[in-house]
């Protein structure tokens, strides 16, 4: 049984067992994954990314057909298809939304309305403090150990950084994997975490097994930065396509020309499964996910190893107190 310890701000906030988010991974979080995480006891969270709204609503719809638990769809906010999102978000009485990639402050006042909380994902300081000045219900503060598109500061600085600087609740994102990361992001101040490589290797996950397997096999340097030169820096696993699209830079290639590489590359290596020109968006914690499990088996190993850690750290500290 978890103890109650782990109970944070996060689960009171928004009504789940266990402060663990999945993160909103575009074509890879969708309605089967979520439902399943949900209702395993954290929050599941649809990835709109740059999908229609249709595509959204229809997601969104399968998740209320598995669980009754609340659930979250994150939305880019520089998708051409944002409005409608937000039109369908409002309809579908959506009781959670992270963000990413802009400000949300002009969709606040409808989401309070319908009482959906608001949680975006920051990478600075700066940015978290004009978030909460918005109005939003919490952040997430994402190292540049994450997965897709990243900030530049790691995890341990910009988590307790953020913490310090508002009075609204943080979750810790980025390099997360086990029970040790999240007593690790508590530690720093956070009231939970979220992860998105782990469920990528979640039964219910349904992408290629292809991308399973090449997570399953990935060592601790798998993964490499590409984009820095067009200012949208992103972290994938290492393929034909990143060694590509680095040469590329090097050369000197312009950043519109560079940036036409990279679209659609993220659905041909998700939803067709090409391992090699496709852009495998995960995490550096890709080395440490070593095997297939249903997304419930994977929260509770996470708070069962946390609830250990604990108690380890209790004993040891307590011993040397004595």
């Amino acid at each position: 049984m978890i103890k109650a310890m782990i109970k944070t701000k996060i689960c009171e906030l928004i009504g789940i067992d266990y402060p663990i988010f999945q993160g909103g991974m575009a074509w890879v979080a969708t309605g089967e994954l979520v439902a399943a995480v949900s209702e395993g006891g954290g929050l599941g969270v649809i990835g709109s990314g740059h999908a229609p709204a249709e595509w959204l609503r229809q997601e969104i719809r399968k998740v209320k057909a598995i669980t009754k638990k609340p659930y979250g769809v994150n939305v880019m906010l520089m998708s051409p298809f944002v409005d409608e999102v937000m039109k369908v978000i409002l309809e579908e009485r959506v009781p959670v939304i992270t963000t990413g990639a802009g400000n949300p402050g002009k969709y606040v006042p409808m989401l309070k309305e319908i009482g959906t909380k608001i949680i975006p994902v920051v990478a600075s300081v700066a940015l978290a403090k004009r978030l909460e000045k918005a109005g939003v219900d919490a952040l997430i503060a994402e190292g540049t150990e994450s997965g897709g598109h990243i900030g530049e500061i790691a995890t341990f600085p910009l988590v307790p950084q953020v913490v310090d600087a508002v009075k609204i609740p943080v979750i810790a994102a980025g390099g997360i994997v086990d029970g040790r990361g999240l007593i690790a992001a508590l530690a720093l101040g956070a009231e939970g975490v979220q992860m998105g490589t782990r469920f990528m290797c979640a039964e219910e996950c349904t992408i290629s097994h292809l991308i399973k397997d090449r997570i399953i096999k990935a060592k601790d340097r798998a993964t490499v930065v590409t984009g820095r030169s067009t200012g949208h820096p992103v972290r994938c696993l290492d393929n034909r396509f990143t060694r590509e699209f680095a040469q590329h830079e090097r050369e000197g290639m312009a950043v519109a020309e560079i940036e036409k590489l990279g679209a659609g590359r993220l659905r041909l290596a998700f939803v067709d499964g090409d391992i090699e020109n496709g852009s495998i968006m995960a995490g550096q914690i890709a080395g440490a996910v070593n095997r297939i499990e249903p997304a419930a088996h994977i929260i509770q190993d996470i708070m069962q190893s946390a609830e250990r850690e604990f108690e380890h750290l209790s004993a040891r500290f307590g011993e040397r107190r004595g």
